[in-house]
């Protein structure tokens, strides 16, 4: 990113599920060697607003540069909280998906936004939430998002696509095929990848997690269930999968069952790394090796992008859930996980 280098966006969890603060960021200037502070500052545009006895805040927070409009765009999932930090649907569009702009000259935020959906009912509960999305030639936002008519019925995923109106604003063009699971939640975080002239999406839903195939980034083939090479399922459920994307392969990163990980909750560390059979969808199990060991905390609420031609990263915290994490090691850490390319990606700064 020109100016910086590498941008993090992080909030604190405020111990009770899924409730989060306003967002803080941390900022390099040498490719993440050293950071601008060591107390990383909230961004007052982008902290919590106040609806009478109502906080809202944005969630699952993902940053990207927009090379055409030279913006940082960063996009998360608005939520409404009472007081003690309960998730609320207490009006129509409550649970809706918002996001702002940074100018990296500046470093001065736009106050978050919300996306403006068409006013169908379905659409009613419409987030994107720790989705990688993709930027295309033309300037346009291919955004994978997870909906429904409220937060109560099994949502679907679709990618819909937007258009940067002065450089300020976001406007809905339209979206691609929708996918509808009716297991528990339904399908939710999907995470968008461009490879070899083909589009992936990985959808989490909670008892597996699901994978597709398409064309143009925008209509998937019927969603898979995650599965290695030799047919076994993959064994990640209930949290995110995301893309590492090479020239030279393509790679999934993910928590699962069976690696001694009982004692975790969701199974969720370590977090592993494997290539893709993009052929048939499925991840190469000699490839997998560990991206973050496993103390006894979880991971699976992560990010990861392609910082260079030669490295792709991932970050996460440590999640200090249940009685054992510090029993075992953890410490609440963040990680900065490194993948370094033997050759350099031929295609890491190309428009999807």
């Amino acid at each position: 990113m020109p100016g910086y280098g590498a941008l993090i966006t992080m909030q604190k969890h405020l111990m009770t599920s899924d409730h989060h603060s306003g967002l803080y960021t941390m900022t390099s200037r040498d490719f993440g060697r050293t950071w601008d502070s060591a107390a990383p500052p909230e961004i007052p545009e982008l902290a919590w607003r106040r609806d009478g006895d109502v906080d809202i805040a944005v969630a699952d927070v993902t940053p990207g540069y927009l090379r055409r409009a030279r913006r940082v765009l960063a996009v998360g999932a608005q939520v409404r909280y009472s007081r003690a930090g309960k998730q609320l649907e207490d009006r129509p569009k409550a649970h809706q998906t918002a996001y702002a702009l940074m100018d990296p000259k500046s470093a001065a935020w736009s106050p978050w936004q919300t996306l403006e959906m068409p006013g169908e009912p379905r659409f009613n509960f419409a987030r994107s939430a720790c989705a990688q999305w993709l930027e295309l030639r033309d300037g346009t936002v291919l955004l994978p998002m997870y909906y429904g008519p409220n937060a109560r019925e099994p949502c679907s995923v679709t990618v819909a696509r937007f258009r940067l109106v002065d450089g300020q604003r976001l406007e809905f063009i339209g979206h691609g095929s929708e996918h509808k699971l009716a297991d528990v939640r339904g399908l939710v975080e999907p995470s968008l990848v461009r490879y070899a002239g083909r589009h992936f999406l990985t959808v989490r839903n909670d008892l597996r997690g699901y994978v597709a195939a398409g064309a143009d980034g925008l209509d998937f083939h019927e969603l898979k269930p995650w599965r290695f090479d030799d047919g076994a399922e993959l064994g990640s459920y209930n949290t995110q999968q995301h893309w590492l994307s090479h020239s030279g392969g393509l790679f999934l990163s993910y928590t699962r069952r069976g690696a001694n990980n009982g004692h975790v909750m969701r199974h969720r560390a370590p977090l592993f790394v494997a290539q893709l059979d993009q052929a048939a969808l499925r991840v190469i199990r000699a490839t997998e090796r560990v991206l973050m060991p496993e103390h006894g905390a979880t991971y699976g609420n992560f990010g990861a992008a392609a910082m260079s031609e030669r490295e792709s990263w991932v970050t996460d915290v440590e999640g200090m859930f249940g009685p054992d994490p510090r029993k075992r090691g953890a410490e609440g850490r963040m990680y900065l996980a490194r993948v370094v390319w033997a050759r350099p990606n031929r295609d890491w700064d190309r428009l999807g």
